[in-house]
């Protein structure tokens, strides 16, 4: 992609931004600036201020969890195209996970308040990103519904 492209541009095929309307997609840039992380910065730490969510352009995002008995874990991964991070839209607004780049990362950063404020003046707007949101949380439930049952779920032994 260019650098001469805007946010709005580069959202536009995002497909978790698929099908809203132009001024809605407006609106939501409005919020956004580009932003890059080196292979292992944190987008994000777990129990710190959830204040932003991220749209992956090119990299990898892990997604962490720190076990007492293993340290840190993968949850997740995230590539080109996925958004990561919603607890910019639920309060207490604290990040549950971390976030940090496997690899050199490019991406857009969203400001939470920014575009929550606009979901409370926009109700369409925020009906329709809220909507988009709870699919991403669901499939990403059931992925780690699937994961789960790949490690705890082998057959019993005869």
């Amino acid at each position: 992609m260019a650098d001469s492209q805007t946010v709005e541009d580069l959202i536009s095929g995002v497909p978790t931004f698929a099908g809203l309307e132009r001024d809605q997609i407006e609106l939501i840039a409005g919020c956004g600036q580009t932003a890059g992380f080196e292979a292992g910065e944190y987008l994000f730490r777990s129990d710190e201020p959830a204040d932003r969510f991220f749209v992956i352009r090119r990299g990898l995002v892990a997604i962490e969890l720190f076990a007492p008995s293993r340290g840190q874990v993968i949850v997740s991964t995230h590539g080109p195209g996925d958004v990561v991070g919603w607890s910019w839209l639920f309060p207490p607004y604290r990040w549950q996970f971390d976030g940090r780049a496997s690899e050199a990362t490019r991406g857009i950063s969203f400001d939470g308040a920014c575009l929550r404020g606009k979901c409370d003046a926009d109700h369409e707007l925020g009906y329709a990103l809220m909507q988009r949101f709870a699919l991403k949380m669901l499939e990403r439930l059931q992925e780690t519904r699937v994961r789960l049952l790949d490690v705890y779920g082998h057959a019993p032994v005869a």
